[in-house]
């Protein structure tokens, strides 16, 4: 199924720039709900958790996991915070285009903002940005650039190319996912409203057994990126780099 982006172009000194309305609003939201869980998961904290503060609690725990087995906690966790934020910001943006879409017309207004390659490379590229800021904030301008040419000078265009790389790969592979498993869905939802006898046996349990592979696929999305954007982390990092 074949849909248009809401989408908005301005002229700016000569430059013709466009903005996708939907992605726009769908990354709102995902903020939103996302600080909405924060507020209501650290309301009236308590030496003993219970309830909504034991679920961000193992949020913590499950992240702070990812960073030990990539980087001494002695550097790794000051990106704690940063690593739980985004770990919830991916996982819930996976989820909102799972349950329905909201189409006007031809517009496709309601999706997962990862299903849209723009989002999740600009995610992407914001990691890979932030690994070179602190590669060279905790290592030093000259330790910092001394990785990309050990242990061979002739290595450089290799390891530069590695970045491009990297960005590509963290963003397409969740853009891929995502995509892919929404197009899936839409194609059994319209064969469960238009389709008759057959095709609406299959569609139904299709659409309840996709659904639940949906939501696996995107936590595990959601892991990948941050396990990988903390290997990338301790890459530039790491004292032994």
């Amino acid at each position: 199924m074949q849909h248009e982006d809401p989408i908005v172009s301005w002229d700016v000194f000569g430059i013709n720039i466009t903005f996708n309305l939907s992605s726009i609003m769908m990354v709102i939201i995902t903020a939103a709900v996302v600080f909405l869980i924060a507020i209501l998961c650290t309301r009236n904290l308590q030496k003993r958790p219970t309830g909504k503060q034991n679920f961000i609690e193992w949020i913590f725990d499950f992240v702070r996991g990812i960073i030990e087995s990539n980087l001494a906690w002695s550097r790794g966790g000051q990106f704690h915070f940063l690593a739980v934020t985004l770990i919830l910001f991916i996982f819930v943006a996976n989820m909102l285009g799972l349950p329905f879409q909201i189409i006007n017309g031809h517009t496709l207004w309601w999706k997962s903002p990862t299903a849209d390659a723009t989002v999740t490379l600009t995610l992407a590229t914001l990691m890979v940005l932030l690994t070179h800021y602190y590669g060279i904030k905790l290592k030093g301008a000259k330790g910092y650039a001394k990785g990309f040419v050990s242990p061979f000078a002739m290595l450089l265009p290799i390891n530069i190319f590695e970045e491009f790389a990297s960005t590509l790969t963290l963003g397409l592979r969740l853009y891929g996912n995502i995509y892919a498993g929404e197009i899936l869905l839409g194609l059994l939802a319209k064969l469960a409203f238009v389709g008759m006898g057959l095709g609406l046996i299959v569609s139904i349990p299709g659409l309840i057994i996709w659904q639940g592979f949906s939501i696996f696929v995107g936590s595990i999305q959601a892991y990948i990126f941050i396990m990988l954007s903390m290997v990338y982390m301790a890459h530039k990092v790491a004292e032994d780099h």
